[in-house]
């Protein structure tokens, strides 16, 4: 059976995301020891609030390092997908970088913050995998990531302007939408990550 560890850093849907994760037949641990990530075929990082906030919880529970070096399957979730990159311009604050590139608000909006549902505009990816091109992903976030290279985006939607909705960088993949609160699109998204952490098991 697929183990993902979800990191629970203190902020995070994690209830809704384990259960879409047990949907696809995955054997998911909620953990805050670094100890526990050795054991598992796939990580996601979820999050809400700010970066600076949650890569507090993350270097008091000793998970900065280990995410860092860790080299399989990593999903990050809206704040989860901000926390790959290199800075935000939030809180000032400086991000786990592994991914090149910024965090920004969100520009030229009807207003902050954006809460609903979103058409989004995606690249072939195996995580967008089934998915209906005409499927609305659910967003709760003021601000969005900037890679320094453009071709990590794999999705894209629009509220006042264009925005990153996904990106990838190898086997490190995020969203800025909420998959587990996104109907059957998001849990189809879940359970494709599922099959990706296991295909990387199958493979090593």
């Amino acid at each position: 059976m697929t183990r993902i560890a979800v990191i629970d850093h203190g902020a995070g849907n994690l209830v809704s995301i384990a259960q879409g994760l047990q949907q696809a037949g995955a054997r998911v641990d909620v953990t805050d020891r670094p100890t526990d990530l050795s054991n598992a075929d796939g990580i996601v990082l979820p999050g809400v609030g700010t970066t600076g906030a949650a890569m507090d919880r993350l270097h008091a529970a000793g998970m900065v390092d280990p995410l860092r070096e860790w080299g399989g399957p990593l999903l990050g979730i809206c704040v989860g997908l901000q926390l790959f990159f290199e800075h935000s311009e939030e809180d000032g604050s400086d991000a786990l970088g592994l991914i090149p590139g910024r965090v920004t608000q969100l520009a030229n909006t009807p207003l902050l913050p954006h809460i609903g549902w979103n058409d989004v505009s995606f690249k072939p990816d195996p995580l967008f995998a089934g998915v209906p091109t005409d499927a609305t992903f659910y967003f709760v976030h003021s601000f969005a990531v900037v890679p320094d290279d453009e071709s990590v985006i794999v999705a894209e939607t629009e509220y006042g302007s264009t925005f990153v909705a996904a990106a990838r960088s190898g086997r490190r993949v995020g969203v800025q939408f909420h998959p587990e609160r996104s109907g059957k699109s998001g849990l189809r998204m879940l359970a494709n990550f599922v099959d990706e952490c296991q295909r990387d098991a199958d493979a090593s």
